[in-house]
């Protein structure tokens, strides 16, 4: 395959791959830097990166504010000519905040999905930050890049299109995820490939696109590809790895995962995600609320009053390795992980310029 690379900034990507954040906790600095120093795209979870901090619960936001800083300087030790960004969820409060404070830690780009990142241009203006909003539809492409386009006279420097077998939260209605089969998405990436053409040629510069959900092997990322992308972003591939962030017991969850085990869950956020089937999903299931340790008022689409459990505590519990109350956020293919490997080992299977 012809070797095939693109820029952020002034930065050249060597390898075509993003590495998805995973929040909360499960890429942080160690699994960016490795992912960077490899030539790809290492991204460190902005969904509360302190949550390790010891004044967490009672001083969060500062707590994480601190801890932008601290996993940024750990993957830039470990990379310190790499590409490191931050993924931000549009859904959380203070999110003009934190982008503030990843762009004085000196990111290179800010990935933003969970909702329409509209106002995320005047976050980071002054900044070289590069920015690059997730869509999963023709429709969504077209209301981020038009808006983009008419109040801030700019685009985006990245696209990140998730399909449907993406891990985490997702960027489609349930009946979406009935409808859409590979063959139907294969054509709704091309339409959103067609949009992003269309801004290419108004700005005068290339808007690489990468894609995501379900790409595990070589013949994956070929077929990516084979429909117009320039890269692909692999998330749930790099959680049984050595160097990932997580708890060793969140790693083998993975490796013990069989198919019947993922399912579709509906998140506090309000949005359907994709995770494992565990104890906390049967407590919910049976009517069970689950009390908060401490309300955050972290997302601003969750209602305390009503929601099953908190989502902060559940990823928390993941990153930790405590699997009877976490939410196990995953990739639709994540059950066939089968041993821990390295960042390195599952970057090489990609086997990206072999024909």
């Amino acid at each position: 395959m012809e070797k095939k690379t693109f820029a952020i900034g002034k930065k050249e990507v060597k390898v075509p791959l993003l590495q998805g954040g995973m929040g909360v906790g499960i890429s942080l600095g160690g699994l960016a830097g490795a992912v960077a120093r490899e030539g790809a795209v290492g991204i460190i979870s902005a969904a509360h990166p302190g949550y390790r901090e010891p004044d967490f619960y009672q001083n969060t936001v500062e707590a994480n504010k601190r801890a932008i800083h601290k996993e940024m300087e750990k993957a830039r030790k470990i990379a310190p000519d790499g590409i490191i960004g931050f993924n931000i969820m549009v859904a959380m409060n203070y999110y003009e905040e934190y982008v503030h404070e990843i762009v004085k830690a000196g990111a290179d780009i800010i990935v933003s999905g969970a909702g329409l990142p509209a106002d995320l241009p005047a976050y980071i203006e002054g900044s070289d930050v590069a920015i690059a909003p997730i869509v999963s539809t023709e429709k969504s492409a077209k209301v981020i890049l038009k808006y983009w386009d008419r109040k801030y006279k700019r685009t985006a420097d990245l696209l990140v299109i998730e399909g449907p077998l993406a891990g985490g939260h997702l960027g489609f209605h349930v009946k979406q995820l009935e409808e859409f089969t590979p063959e139907l998405y294969d054509e709704e990436v091309k339409k959103i490939l067609g949009i992003v053409r269309q801004y290419e040629e108004k700005y005068g510069h290339k808007i690489p696109v990468v894609l995501a959900g379900g790409i595990r092997s070589h013949e994956d990322y070929v077929h990516a590809m084979s429909l117009g992308v320039d890269g692909i972003q692999v998330a749930s591939r790099f959680v049984p790895t050595e160097e990932c962030d997580a708890d060793i017991r969140y790693k083998n969850a993975y490796i013990q995962a069989q198919e019947k085990d993922i399912e579709i869950v509906k998140s506090p956020v309000g949005m359907p995600g994709r995770a494992m089937h565990n104890k906390l999903m049967d407590r919910v299931a049976g009517g069970e609320r689950v009390p908060a340790v401490k309300c955050l008022n972290c997302i601003h689409t969750c209602n305390p009053a009503t929601t099953p459990y908190c989502i902060t505590d559940a990823l928390i519990h993941a990153a930790k390795g405590e699997l009877d109350e976490a939410l196990l956020f995953c990739g639709g293919k994540a059950y066939e992980a089968d041993h821990i490997g390295t960042v390195k080992e599952v970057i090489d299977s990609y086997r990206f310029f072999e024909e």
